[in-house]
C-alpha cells in the first residue's frame, strides 16, 4: 500500500481493518513533509508531538474493540485560517502570527469528531487575497509540478501539499475561487458547495471577538486526490452546526451512483469576453466529445443573458462592502442599507437566471481558470494567455461568476498542457445538488483520468 498516495476512504478502511495502524499512515505523510516540504513550502505549523498523540489513541481504540469513526486515524492539513484549539491561526498576517484560538471551528471540530489525526496547516496568500500563496510569515508556496510555477490561492498550501502526498485531503475557504483554482493548477480535486452549506463560524481569526461580517459568497470545502474522498469529506463537515445562522437545514445527501448515458452536460469553453489559454478551451471541447460518444446529451451550453463582467464587478462590491463592516474604525463613508439591499437584488437576479439555466441540464462544463499555474511574479503583474498579456484580476474569473450565484461547482483534474501542467476543468450544478454534482464528476473519471501522481514524489 502507498501510503502516502493512497486516498482518504482507503486509508481509513484500511486503518480499521487494522491493516495498518494509524502512526503508519502519519509517519508516511510526515515523511513526505520531511522529504518535500523546504522545496514547496506547502505545510506551516507542523505539530508533529500532538499529531502522534492523537494516533496513538486512535491505534489504541480499535485495540479495545473500539468501533472506527469515518476518518479514524486518518492524517489531515486544515489550511491556516480555520481557528483550532491549541495550534496558530495567523492567515499568513503578521498581526495574528501568535494567534491561537479557545476552541475549534465547527468544521474542525466534525473532522476530529469523525476520527481524524490533524497533523498541520497549510499555506496561503496573506488574509486570503491573492491567487498566489505567499505571505509575510511563510513566504511563497511552490507548485510540486514546477516549483517556479505558483501552487495558486488562496488555498494554494493545501492543494500542493494534497498533490506532493503529505496530506490526502484539506479543507479551504472559497470566496473567488479560491479551492477551485488551486485545485486545476496542482492536479487535484477541490469543491465549492452552495453558499450556506457548510458553516463559516470560526472560518477565520478573530481575536476581537467581533461580529462576522464575511455572511455572502465565501463557502468551505474539501480539497482531496479523488472524488470519493470529496464526498466523504463533504458529508462530514456540511449542514447545520447550532453557531452559524445563516445555514440552510437542507438534507446533505449520500453520492448517487449515476449512468452516463442519463446525463445532460452542457459545455461552455469560454465565457464572452473572458480570455483562457487555448489549451483549456480544447480540453473542455475534447471531454465533451468523450462524453458524447460515451452516451451522454451533450450541447453547447447557452449561457444566461446575464453582463457576466459586470456580476464579477458587482460580486466585488459586496465584498468590499463586508470588509468595510470588518475595519476596526467607522468606515469614512458607511454603506446605506438602502444600496447594501440594491445589491442583494441585483445578485439576486444572477442567481435565478443560472437556476432556470440548470433546468435544462444536469452540469455545466467550462474552464475552472484562465491559464494552468503560471510562473510565481508580482500580484497584479500581466499574466500571458496564448502569448498575449491579460489582466492579472481575471485569473479566477470562471470560478467566481459562480461564487456571485452561490452554485455548487467542483475542480477536476483532465490531463496536461504542452508545459507538463495539470489542466483542471470545472462542473457546476443547480444549488444544494453538490451530491448529484460529485456522482456526474464521478462518472466522468474514467473519461478524464484523475489523478496523477507528479514526477519524482
Amino acid at each position: 500500500m502507498d501510503i502516502a498516495f493512497s486516498s482518504t476512504v482507503d486509508l481509513a478502511a484500511a486503518i480499521a481493518a487494522r491493516k495498518i495502524s494509524a502512526i503508519e499512515a502519519l509517519d508516511a505523510h510526515l515523511a513526505q513533509i520531511d522529504s518535500h516540504n523546504e522545496a514547496v513550502n506547502a505545510v506551516v505549523s507542523l505539530d508533529r508531538e500532538g499529531a502522534h498523540g492523537r494516533a496513538r489513541q486512535a491505534d489504541a481504540a480499535l485495540a479495545r474493540g473500539a468501533a472506527p469513526r469515518p476518518l479514524h486515524g486518518v492524517p489531515f492539513t486544515l489550511k491556516d485560517m480555520h481557528e483550532t484549539s491549541g495550534m496558530k491561526t495567523t492567515v499568513g498576517f503578521p498581526p495574528f502570527a501568535d494567534y491561537v484560538a479557545k476552541e475549534d471551528s465547527p468544521v474542525v471540530a466534525r473532522l476530529k469528531a469523525a476520527g481524524g489525526v490533524l497533523m498541520a496547516k497549510t499555506n496561503v496568500a496573506s488574509m486570503l487575497s491573492d491567487w498566489q500563496s505567499n505571505n509575510p510569515l511563510f513566504g511563497r508556496t511552490s507548485n510540486p509540478w514546477n516549483l517556479e510555477r505558483t501552487a495558486g490561492g488562496s488555498s494554494g498550501g493545501a492543494a500542493a501539499a494534497i498533490c506532493a502526498g503529505m496530506t490526502p485531503f484539506d479543507v479551504g475557504t472559497d470566496m473567488q475561487d479560491s479551492i477551485r483554482l488551486p485545485a486545476a493548477f496542482c492536479g487535484v480535486y477541490g469543491l465549492k458547495p452552495t453558499e450556506h452549506r457548510v458553516s463559516l463560524a470560526g472560518a477565520f481569526p478573530d481575536p476581537r471577538g467581533a461580529a462576522r461580517s464575511v455572511r455572502l459568497m465565501s463557502c468551505l470545502g474539501p480539497l482531496a486526490r479523488s472524488v470519493d474522498d470529496l464526498s466523504l469529506i463533504y458529508q462530514i463537515i456540511a449542514g447545520p452546526d447550532g453557531r452559524d445562522t445563516d445555514l440552510a437545514p437542507v438534507p446533505v445527501e449520500d453520492m448517487p451512483k449515476l449512468d452516463l448515458k442519463t446525463l445532460r452536460i452542457a459545455f461552455a469553453p469560454s465565457f464572452p469576453g473572458f480570455p483562457v489559454d487555448g489549451a483549456i478551451s480544447a480540453a473542455v471541447e475534447n471531454l465533451a466529445r468523450q462524453l458524447q460518444r460515451a452516451g451522454a446529451i451533450v450541447g453547447e451550453a447557452k449561457l444566461p443573458k446575464l453582463d457576466l463582467h459586470d456580476d464579477l464587478k458587482q460580486g466585488g462590491a459586496l465584498i468590499g462592502m463586508m470588509m468595510e463592516a470588518a475595519q476596526s474604525g467607522p468606515p469614512e463613508q458607511p454603506t446605506s442599507v438602502s444600496r447594501w439591499f440594491e445589491a442583494l437584488a441585483r445578485r439576486d437576479k444572477s442567481i435565478l437566471a443560472w437556476e432556470q439555466f440548470f433546468d435544462s441540464c444536469d452540469a455545466l462544463l467550462c474552464p475552472v481558470a484562465m491559464t494552468t499555474a503560471f510562473p510565481h511574479c508580482e500580484p497584479g503583474a500581466p499574466i500571458k494567455v496564448d502569448g498575449k498579456d491579460q489582466n492579472y484580476w481575471m485569473q479566477p474569473a470562471y470560478g467566481a461568476v459562480f461564487n456571485y450565484s452561490g452554485h455548487p461547482a467542483l475542480s477536476m483534474p483532465c490531463g496536461q498542457d504542452s508545459d507538463g501542467l495539470p489542466i483542471g476543468l470545472q462542473l457546476v450544478g443547480k444549488r444544494w445538488s453538490e451530491s448529484r454534482l460529485l456522482g456526474v464528476a464521478k462518472t466522468m473519471t474514467p473519461l478524464t483520468g484523475g489523478f496523477s501522481r507528479p514526477p519524482g514524489y
